[in-house]
């Protein structure tokens, strides 16, 4: 497909962290992510940028988290955060101001400094922002919004410095990051959008088994332990 022109949009910040500490029992890159003069990214991940749980997070789909700074306005004003919130408190490695999930498409190849990078899907959130703001109902109020910010995984190495330019190259799906949300966190089943996913190039393989497992068995999977935790990581405040 040709590529599209992006709204006006300028890099933030970079961050990364390997201090994996977060609160007792509990491990997380989250809080610990700090501003960087440069990213030194590779296929399988991010120099000094270390990941808690390898299931879950990283891995060749999931290299680099990208998330709108205007989306942390939102949060505060709906009281989900301190009014001093902002990034990388949500554990991103790039923060910019324009581009959100509505301009951005599954299968999207995209050029960063010297990387190459392509969209992988949007950020399933999961209880660890729970944590991370005290709120019992962060990840769903994230999840519903849409606003989640996305992934990419590294086509060619590099490096990423806060004044490179983000450019376009390639579309290679019709569906965008917030059509992808729409599809796969409505709580109906859907058959036919999960087929309209499922066939977006450059889908993140996590997304295309559980899509999969949907269409194999009729059942969407149980969100409740990914959004909410074990009992003793549920904040008593907040929703």
């Amino acid at each position: 497909m040709t590529a599209q022109t992006l709204p006006e949009h300028r890099i933030c910040g970079l961050y990364a962290g390997d201090n994996l500490q977060f609160v007792e029992g509990l491990s997380s890159g989250i809080n610990n992510k700090s501003p960087q003069p440069l990213l030194q990214v590779g296929f399988a991940g991010v120099l000094h940028d270390a990941q808690a749980d390898g299931k879950n997070h990283g891995g060749p789909d999931r290299v680099l988290h990208h998330f709108p700074l205007q989306h942390y306005d939102d949060y505060r004003q709906q009281g989900l955060m301190p009014a001093a919130g902002t990034a990388p408190a949500m554990g991103e490695n790039i923060s910019s101001l324009g581009l959100d999930e509505r301009q951005l498409h599954i299968g999207d190849i995209v050029a960063l400094g010297s990387v190459r990078l392509q969209v992988t899907q949007p950020r399933s959130p999961c209880f660890k922002l729970n944590v991370q703001y005290g709120q019992a109902g962060f990840s769903k109020a994230m999840q519903d919004s849409g606003k989640c910010g996305w992934f990419y995984r590294v086509l060619q190495e590099g490096c990423i410095r806060p004044q490179d330019t983000f450019q376009l190259q390639e579309r290679r799906s019709a569906v965008s990051l917030a059509q992808a949300m729409a599809l796969y966190f409505a709580p109906q089943y859907n058959a036919k959008g999960y087929e309209i996913l499922l066939a977006a190039e450059g889908l993140a393989a996590d997304w295309q088994r559980n899509l999969q497992r949907r269409l194999n068995t009729g059942v969407l999977e149980d969100w409740h332990k990914r959004l909410h935790g074990p009992a003793q990581f549920q904040p008593l405040q907040g929703n």
